[in-house]
C-alpha cells in the first residue's frame, strides 16, 4: 500500500514541493528589525579618509560587543553559583569561552596594519584610546584584574561611572566560585571570603591546595574538576588576547607612547602579565 493511500487523499509533507522565502513585507524585514543593520552601519564614522581606518575602527567595535557578550555570561555564571546551579554556571563559562577565541581572533583582520598604515589617521584619533574602554575594565573586574584608577576616566558619565564603581567593589567570577566552593564544604579561608574586593586576589596557599585536591581526582564525575578546567580555559584564552594585543601594538607602534596618554607597549606588557585565577595556576605546580 501507497504512503498517499495510507494518509488519505491529501498530500503529505514527504509530497510538497520547496516553498519559497518571503519576499513582500509591509515594512523593513524582520532581520533589519532584530540585527539593526543600518543603526550598525551609521556606527562605522571614519575620522579620516585614510583606507586602513575602516578596519581599525570596525574591528575595535566588534571586540566591544565581544566584551558585552563576556561580561553577560561571566554575570550569569556568578548568578548561577549565588544559586547553587553549578551546571548552568559552568554552561555560561564554557559558552565564553568560545567568544574568547573569536575575540582573539579578531586581531586576525589586522595583522596587515603597517606603521606607516597606522600612522596614516592615528594622530586623527586624538586622546581616544583602549585604555578608556569601561566594556572591557568590566571583563577585568570580573576576572579578579582589579584596579581603582581605572574607573576614574569615565566620572563625566554618571552611570557607567556607578556602574564600574559597583563592579570594582563587587565579587569578581573567582570570589563566587570560591563562596559556592565554601557553601559545598571546602575549606576556603574566611580570610579569603572576607578580604577587600577592590584589590586582585593574589594565590593563597590554602585555596592552592584546595584545587590541587581537586585536581587529583580528575573522573568524568567530578563536577568541581570541570569547572577548574572550564576556568582554566577562560584564563589562558583571555591572556592569550592580552598577548595578542601586546604583539599588534608592537606590530603597528612600537614603542610610542598610547594615544590616552599611557606608555603604550610597556603600560600592556605590564598590564598582560597579571594572572587571572592564580590558584588555579598554582595548584598545578604542588601536584
Amino acid at each position: 500500500m501507497s504512503t498517499r493511500r495510507m494518509h488519505g487523499s491529501a498530500a503529505s509533507p514527504v509530497d510538497a514541493g520547496p516553498t519559497e522565502p518571503i519576499v513582500e513585507f509591509a515594512e523593513v524585514t524582520p532581520y533589519e528589525q532584530y540585527v539593526g543593520v543600518r543603526q550598525l552601519q551609521a556606527l562605522v564614522r571614519p575620522v579620516t579618509d585614510h583606507p586602513a581606518e575602516p578596519s581599525f575602527l570596525v574591528v575595535t567595535q566588534i571586540m566591544e560587543l565581544w566584551f558585552t557578550l563576556l561580561r553577560r555570561e561571566w554575570e550569569l555564571a556568578q548568578r548561577r553559583l549565588r544559586a547553587d546551579d553549578l551546571d548552568g554556571a559552568v554552561a555560561a563559562i564554557r559558552r565564553s569561552v568560545h567568544h574568547l577565541r573569536s575575540l582573539n581572533a579578531s586581531w586576525g583582520s589586522l595583522l596587515w596594519l603597517t606603521p606607516t598604515e597606522f600612522n596614516g589617521f592615528r594622530e586623527q584619533l586624538g586622546e581616544a584610546s583602549g585604555f578608556q574602554s569601561y566594556e572591557y575594565r568590566h571583563v577585568e573586574f570580573l576576572l579578579g584584574l582589579k584596579a581603582e584608577s581605572v574607573v576614574r576616566p569615565h566620572r563625566a558619565l554618571p552611570a557607567v561611572h556607578a556602574d564600574l564603581q559597583r563592579a570594582l567593589e563587587g565579587p569578581s567570577l573567582e570570589d563566587d566560585v570560591l563562596a559556592f566552593l565554601a557553601r559545598h564544604g571546602l575549606a576556603v579561608p574566611a580570610e579569603v571570603l572576607e578580604r577587600d574586593r577592590t584589590v586582585p586576589h593574589e594565590a593563597h596557599p590554602a585555596v592552592t591546595e584546595l584545587w590541587a585536591g581537586i585536581y587529583r581526582d580528575p573522573r568524568p564525575g567530578n563536577e568541581l574538576f570541570a569547572l577548574g578546567e572550564a576556568l582554566t580555559d577562560v584564563a589562558e584564552e583571555f591572556t592569550t588576547w592580552r598577548q595578542r594585543h601586546v604583539t599588534a601594538v608592537r606590530r603597528a607602534m612600537g614603542a610610542k607612547p598610547g594615544t590616552g596618554g599611557s606608555a603604550g607597549l610597556a603600560w600592556l606588557e605590564r598590564s598582560a602579565a597579571r594572572v587571572v585565577f592564580p590558584d588555579l595556576w598554582a595548584a598545578r605546580t604542588v601536584l
